[in-house]
């Protein structure tokens, strides 16, 4: 049998008959250099256009607001489902024989988690009947069955979750994930006009710089290729020469080098906007109450991230969309605490962080020469992150580009 590829095309590749004659370019580009070719879609379009995933959902919601969450993944799954059968018919239509295929009839078994399920299983069977009868997959992503045949959608950055997937049940050489940027880069573009292009980038560098704002790529697709090595490209359609970014293991970035110098200690930078700052305040350290903060506020099923705890002071910071929520906890619970608004989180995220002294001097350093405050920190072992002021952020961001010779 070939080699396999699989193509996942955002929803923005295949919302126009022009972007679309792009994905032919690229599904006839693979054929052409031996490969089966399994593509995997996402809705058609962003939010307000006619198919696309929020529009269907806020369709149901404004005729039925309490709407039970099966129905919604009902009306949810429907735009990937639309999506493949017009891809499948505009690929057949131009001589490459298609067919469009539902999560279920790909073999996703999820389960039973309505908007945020889990996938327990993929069984890829149908698909190779397909592909041995010479047609194209087109696969709608974002979607599973559970094991009573109900329809679950896999919440956000399902369809790159699906494409890894089949990446790995198919053992294809390399799954492709098209977007409408050049691959993933050292800072987000729309901020940063140097930013450049990552050529190769570690699944954990990536699943960092994802968890803590980047939108290239969901994490959790990325966990699944670095649990089954399945390297994966993030490139954009329109750019056939463009190799756009390869994710990979480490090991594979560092073959061939036998040299102990050179390592690159910061890959990219990453940031979160729009955050709020909690400082509690004891008279004297209270383990019960610090505990009752965290339980309250999780209970609300509210996230918090940059823990700092100290005896008798507590800081983390919240959605901004949440601060309310808090505000109401801490103030039911009689605490006296300050809110610090309009912050942003700016992160540095390198594997060869945790191999080379003195990262965190160096970003502390580079902040203070331009006398930009750093609220709070916190660090992993090849992140670093800061707190700061939304108003330094593109300052705090050019400053650290250029100082980790990221250009």
């Amino acid at each position: 049998m070939a080699k396999t590829i699989v193509q996942k095309y955002g929803g923005t590749c295949v919302s126009s008959p022009e972007k679309r004659m792009l994905v032919l370019e690229r599904v006839k580009e693979a054929l052409d250099e031996g490969y089966n070719v399994v593509v995997v879609v996402s809705a058609m379009g962003r939010s307000g256009e006619p198919y696309a995933t929020d529009t269907l959902k806020s369709l149901a919601l404004e005729t039925h607001p309490d709407i039970s969450l099966r129905e919604l993944d009902l009306i949810m799954s429907c735009g990937e489902v639309i999506s493949s059968v017009v891809m499948a018919a505009y690929l057949s239509e131009n001589g490459i024989k298609s067919r469009a295929c539902t999560g279920s009839q790909a073999g996703f078994l999820t389960n039973g988690c309505y908007s945020e399920a889990e996938v327990v299983d993929c069984q890829p069977a149908k698909l190779r009947e397909v592909l041995n009868e010479n047609f194209v997959p087109v696969v709608a992503g974002f979607q599973g069955v559970d094991a009573h045949g109900e329809i679950n959608t896999l919440g956000r950055g399902g369809s790159d979750t699906t494409a890894v997937i089949l990446g790995a049940a198919l053992e294809a050489e390399k799954v492709e994930i098209f977007t409408d940027v050049s691959g993933i880069f050292t800072a987000d573009p729309g901020l940063l006009k140097e930013a450049k292009v990552i050529q190769q980038i570690t699944y954990g560098e990536v699943c960092q710089l994802a968890y803590e704002g980047a939108k290239v790529i969901h994490p959790r697709a990325v966990e699944v290729a670095m649990r089954n090595n399945v390297s994966v490209v993030v490139r954009d359609p329109e750019n056939s020469s463009g190799t756009g970014t390869l994710i990979t293991g480490e090991s594979s970035i560092q073959s061939g080098n036998f040299s102990t110098r050179g390592r690159r200690a910061v890959t990219g930078i990453a940031h979160v906007t729009e955050l709020v700052q909690f400082i509690v305040e004891f008279d004297s350290p209270d383990s019960s109450r610090e505990l009752e903060i965290f339980q309250r506020i999780g209970e609300a099923g509210i996230n918090i991230d940059l823990i700092s705890v100290f005896p008798t002071t507590k800081a983390f910071i919240v959605k901004e969309e949440h601060s309310y929520k808090v505000e109401n906890i801490l103030e039911d619970m009689g605490l006296a605490y300050r809110a610090e608004k309009d912050c942003a989180k700016v992160s540095v995220v390198g594997v060869g962080m945790h191999s080379m002294p003195g990262v965190m001097a160096r970003v502390v350093k580079a902040l203070n020469e331009r006398s930009i405050p750093i609220l709070q920190s916190g660090d992993s072992n090849i992140t670093i992150s800061l707190l700061i002021k939304q108003e330094d952020l593109y300052d705090a961001v050019k400053t650290l580009h250029d100082r980790f010779n990221l250009r």
